[in-house]
């Protein structure tokens, strides 16, 4: 039987358009290395993302996908190897370094990770009023109304998180995700938990908010049909290690037993 270690990787489509800033990738993650305890989780992931450019990251579970977006962001520090945002290496910067990086970048938690005792404005509003201490409250509320409009939630300000649907927490998330304006945009299963029609529905959101916003994303994603319906590039992990990267038909035409179970069981 193949071990992991003895599984070819298979790289696939160029992104879509050269990266931006001279050709420096938005994301450029280097042979990056995480383990907790004996547990290896990532054994040198080395993925690029530019600019426009969505790439989703599919897999088992426990195959550290999760670890990867936190390794991005700078939640956790990796063992070896380098996360590089716009070129610069975020291992071992300060907290107002990493600050001033993290600013720049969106993320979308799991289960949203609303803030239970704030409407869904005050949550929106959240990023603004520790981020942006030069905006009026006006100008923080117009904001607020903007990013809820683009997102369909316009007409639920006041509400709280446990008054309004999964999906709907989901869409107040991303719009809390865009707060900042960031350029970079971390999504962490942004389908889970939902049924058919609100999966489609984020689906549709995610693309419609890339074509507007013009970010470097990462997905990560249990759904093929979501990762095939956003993206333009699938990586898929496997023991910690890239097996296959390249759009959804290199995927399919692959030749490697894990990637003909995986598209299979998904």
């Amino acid at each position: 039987m193949e071990t992991i270690d003895q599984i070819p990787v298979q790289t696939g489509l160029k992104p879509k358009e050269a990266a931006k800033d001279g050709g420096v990738p938005a994301i450029a993650v280097e042979d990056l290395h995480k383990s907790f305890g004996s547990q290896k989780v990532l054994n040198g992931i080395s993925l690029t993302v530019n600019r426009g450019e969505t790439l989703a990251v599919l897999g088992r579970s426990g195959t550290g996908k999760s670890v990867l977006l936190r390794l991005i962001i700078g939640l956790e520090k990796p063992d070896s190897g380098s996360v590089l945002i716009h070129a610069q290496d975020i291992a071992g910067l300060g907290l107002d370094q990493l600050g001033a990086i993290r600013m720049k970048m969106g993320f979308l938690f799991q289960h949203a990770a609303l803030y239970d005792s704030l409407t869904v404005e005050q949550n929106v509003a959240f990023p603004l009023v520790h981020h942006k201490k030069e905006m009026s409250k006006s100008e923080r509320g117009d904001r607020v109304k903007q990013l809820l409009a683009e997102v369909g939630m316009e007409g639920h300000l006041e509400k709280m998180p446990s008054d309004i649907s999964g999906g709907m927490q989901k869409r107040v998330g991303l719009a809390r995700a865009l707060a900042l304006a960031p350029d970079i945009l971390l999504l962490d299963e942004p389908t889970a938990g939902l049924d058919p029609i609100s999966s489609g529905e984020i689906d549709d959101l995610v693309l419609k908010l890339q074509a507007e916003h013009h970010m470097a994303s990462i997905v990560v994603t249990h759904d093929l049909h979501s990762a095939k319906t956003i993206a333009d590039r699938l990586a898929l992990l496997d023991g910690g290690n890239v097996v296959i990267e390249g759009s959804f038909e290199e995927l399919q035409r692959s030749d490697i037993k894990f990637v003909q179970e995986f598209l299979g069981h998904s």
